[in-house]
């Protein structure tokens, strides 16, 4: 079914089955499977192929040679029915890739609202990326990676399997990340150890300076007291009573399970 306010270019291939909403503009060369469903004012420009069981929301913004919903490089896949979900005002740059999950990894690879995917980044089966996140170009995440919201992935970075990035995390160009990595840290290199809290995205994003304290200290707990980690996650657990940013510390360590970068 296509809304009869879509623009469709003569030379795009809509497959029988598809949705295509109001306002929606699928440029020249663009291949739209049978199961595919595009929210309204969604832009696709020239050669954009989306396939496989895929929903993109509204107001999406998909530049030339991406590939969304394709099955994906798990040599598990065996052509199951498995998904790919696009949330709402994400921009998707030339030649990312985003493929669709496996049963293994619950079915679902799922992207959520205002992201910006630059040029050649690719998202693996059964990643799971929330809202606001910027992946530079050629970042790369290998299967069931998630990013919490805020996240900053630089360019030419790598993300291992099953690894979390942690909310309003910081990564540096270049970065090799094979443990999960806390809430709010800033880390670089191969691999990736930490370099202090991402202060200046946290008072972009409105912080003021109480609660940067309280997270400076939750990170020195972690990283520069003596401590273990069992024995330190009792007091950030106290410290988030009073202190709703230190939850993020606490819904990340209860997610984790590759060990934290250091």
């Amino acid at each position: 079914m296509i809304h009869p306010s879509a623009k469709i270019h003569p030379t795009a291939v809509i497959e029988q089955g598809a949705k295509i909403g109001e306002n929606v503009v699928i440029g020249p060369f663009c291949v739209i499977g049978a199961e595919v469903e595009i929210g309204k004012n969604t832009l696709l420009h020239s050669h954009v192929v989306v396939s496989g069981i895929t929903t993109i929301g509204e107001d999406n913004h998909i530049f030339q040679f991406a590939s969304i919903g394709e099955i994906n490089q798990d040599l598990k896949y065996q052509g199951e029915p498995t998904r790919t979900i696009i949330g709402n005002r994400n921009r998707i740059r030339e030649s990312v890739t985003i493929h669709r999950g496996t049963v293994q990894g619950g079915g679902v690879t799922q992207i959520g609202d205002e992201n910006l995917f630059m040029i050649n980044a690719h998202i693996a089966h059964d990643c799971k990326i929330k809202n606001r996140c910027i992946l530079a170009n050629n970042a790369t995440l290998a299967g069931h990676v998630e990013l919490d919201d805020f996240v900053i992935v630089g360019g030419m970075s790598a993300i291992h399997q099953f690894v979390i990035i942690g909310a309003h995390v910081m990564l540096g160009g270049g970065s090799m990340v094979s443990q999960d990595v806390p809430p709010y840290v800033m880390a670089q290199g191969n691999h990736a150890r930490p370099f202090g809290v991402n202060f200046e995205g946290l008072k972009r994003r409105g912080f003021d300076k109480s609660t940067l304290h309280t997270i400076r200290n939750v990170y020195k707990l972690i990283y520069r007291s003596d401590k273990i980690l069992e024995e330190v996650i009792p007091e950030i657990e106290q410290i988030a009573e009073s202190e709703s940013a230190i939850s993020f510390f606490v819904d990340f360590f209860k997610r984790s399970t590759r060990g934290i970068i250091r």
